[in-house]
């Protein structure tokens, strides 16, 4: 039975709309791949082989960017939604390892999708030809295989960047790497210097947070390590503990398959053992120690996102949650609920997370009330919450116009606010204004 690929009402009218002035178009690339798998694709990519000026003159009464018109591409925006639409074309050579040189149009979507990087994503669908596919696209996602596109040492030699994104597509979909192609990967991965840090940040982000992270990084840390120097600092690392059962690599990775499919969270899965190597000694017995490795695993956390320029929020988020990943459940109320009022209840509950995470990955024996300790925070957490305790400013039952009237100023009224917050906190005051007035006119009356 033909193949038939359901393709939205806007994207059909752009095909429709080429092919009604005599050109041929085709959905290409990742929405093939993902409707074949059963997915709903993020984007539809078009190909045809219209040259661009025809694509501008086909569309007059649309809005277009023309931002990609060097390389063929032009955007038409319908309903908001932008479809790209790329006129078949062959790539010049690669002289920097991450840019054609050239392009050159064609007419033939079979050499467009010659230049494509790997089987999967060369394959193009039109409801009157079927299925285009000539290097085995759908044979290879029935298999579960990423595989490059003709000679896999020029594929990854042309873009670099395709190295990690082999990695990426197996994290994404699950599937191994055919054989050859992991060998070039193998063999090409200090090319991935070539990459700007900002694409690498891509591809790991959407690498860390995909279901089958673990085992993506796993088939490939050489490269992993390429890509990102700061973290070959987990490798071969021994934990000679009873508290553990990996090593810490395998242990970070372990972790990375019991983590939340948070992209926060997953980093700072990533990256909470990474100062364990410079803390590690081991005592008479043979036992390995690391303290003092939250501290140093949060300042290489920081050293990796700034050389990947992570933004800003992002990086404090993961470093915060680096540092904290070894807090100890149960602890006191007050020294809880000052914990709350640091990070915040979002952080706080990624903190949890990324604890469940780094306990479901220890030895057997202290999982379970490790786990059952983590399960009371989050209680007492959401206890707090719902009941909306008082662990900000912003709810605290007066503010600095109270103080002002009752004649304090400037620097006196913010270190009377907070010292007020913490005794709200602490339990010491409840969170109500007359008696909270009430403590700041005896703290005046007592100077």
């Amino acid at each position: 039975m033909p193949i038939q690929i359901p393709i939205p009402a806007a994207c059909q009218a752009i095909l429709n709309r080429l092919c009604a002035h005599g050109y041929r178009a085709y959905i290409v690339g990742g929405c093939v791949r993902d409707s074949l798998l059963g997915c709903t694709p993020h984007d539809w990519d078009i190909t045809t082989d219209a040259p661009p000026e025809a694509v501008l003159s086909v569309f007059p009464d649309y809005p277009v960017l023309t931002t990609g018109l060097q390389h063929g591409t032009v955007t038409v925006l319908i309903g908001r939604e932008p479809y790209e639409i790329t006129t078949f074309r062959i790539d010049g050579a690669y002289p920097d390892g991450r840019h054609p040189d050239s392009v050159q149009f064609t007419t033939s979507v079979e050499d467009d999708l010659a230049r494509r990087d790997f089987t999967v994503n060369a394959m193009a669908y039109h409801d009157a030809d079927g299925l285009i596919d000539p290097f085995g696209g759908q044979r290879d996602l029935e298999a579960g295989l990423i595989r490059c596109v003709g000679d896999p040492m020029r594929r990854f030699s042309e873009d670099a960047l395709r190295l990690f994104r082999a990695v990426r597509f197996s994290a994404v979909l699950g599937f191994s790497i055919e054989p050859k192609t992991l060998s070039a990967l193998h063999a090409l991965r200090n090319t991935i210097s070539l990459v700007a840090k900002e694409r690498i940040f891509s591809e790991l982000k959407k690498t860390v947070a995909a279901p089958y992270a673990a085992e993506a990084l796993r088939t490939a840390p050489d490269l992993f390590f390429a890509a990102v120097p700061q973290l070959s600092c987990l490798r071969d690392v021994p934990q000679n503990s009873r508290y553990h059962c990996f090593d810490v690599f395998e242990h970070t990775l372990h972790a990375l398959d019991y983590a939340a499919p948070d992209c926060t969270v997953r980093l700072a899965v990533l990256l909470h053992d990474t100062g364990k190597a410079a803390c590690r000694t081991t005592d008479a017995d043979g036992h390995d120690h690391f303290y003092g490795h939250p501290a140093k695993s949060a300042e290489i956390a920081r050293e990796t996102l700034r050389a990947l320029r992570c933004d800003n929020k992002t990086l404090h988020d993961v470093v915060t949650l680096v540092e904290l990943h070894d807090t100890v459940f149960p602890m006191r109320p007050v020294k809880f609920r000052r914990l709350l009022a640091h990070i915040g209840y979002e952080l706080f509950d990624r903190l949890l997370a990324v604890c469940r995470a780094d306990s479901a990955a220890h030895a057997p024996d202290v999982i379970a009330p490790r786990m059952a300790a983590l399960d009371d925070a989050q209680r007492e957490a959401d206890r707090l919450r719902a009941k909306d305790f008082c662990l900000s400013l912003r709810q605290l039952a007066v503010n600095g116009s109270d103080l002002y009237a009752l004649g304090l100023r400037d620097a006196e009224i913010g270190k009377m606010l907070n010292r007020l917050l913490d005794s709200v906190i602490c339990g010491q005051l409840e969170n109500d204004r007359d008696r909270l007035l009430r403590s700041v006119e005896r703290s005046i009356k007592s100077k």
